[in-house]
C-alpha cells in the first residue's frame, strides 16, 4: 500500500508556505502537490479527499483545499477512486493535539502526525 514516506522531512524540501505551514516539494501543479505541513503532514499526492480526517480532528486543524486536475491514480493506480476534487489541508496545524485520529482514520494512510 501507498503511504506518506515518515522520513520526508529528511528527504525532501520546503519549497514555499501555505497559510502557515511548509509545503514540501517537488511540486509541480496539478499533477504532483506535494506534502502539506510538518506536524500534520498530508501527501496531496496520496489524499484522496474522502475527508474522513476532517470529520475525525476534535479540533478543525484541516480545511478543503480545491486542486483541480489532480489525479492520485496517474501515479499510484492502487489507489482507491478519488471521492474530492480537494484535499484536507492541514492550515491549523498549530492547533494539533497529537491526538492521531487522523492518521488512524485515513484510508490512504497519506496522513502523518510528527511527535
Amino acid at each position: 500500500m501507498v503511504a506518506i514516506d515518515p522520513d520526508f522531512q529528511q528527504k525532501r524540501q520546503v519549497v514555499d508556505k501555505h497559510f502557515e505551514h511548509d509545503i514540501w516539494g517537488p511540486v509541480e501543479a496539478p499533477e504532483v502537490l506535494g506534502i502539506h505541513g510538518t506536524h500534520v503532514a498530508v501527501d496531496f499526492d496520496i489524499c484522496i479527499g474522502d475527508g474522513s480526517c476532517i470529520e475525525v480532528c476534535p479540533v478543525d486543524v484541516f480545511e478543503w483545499f480545491d486542486t483541480p486536475g489532480t489525479n492520485p491514480h496517474k501515479v499510484h493506480p492502487e489507489l482507491p477512486a478519488m471521492i474530492k476534487d480537494a484535499k484536507a489541508d492541514p492550515i491549523r496545524e498549530a492547533d494539533c493535539i497529537d491526538c492521531m485520529a487522523c492518521e488512524t482514520a485515513c484510508p490512504v494512510l497519506a496522513i502523518k502526525i510528527s511527535v
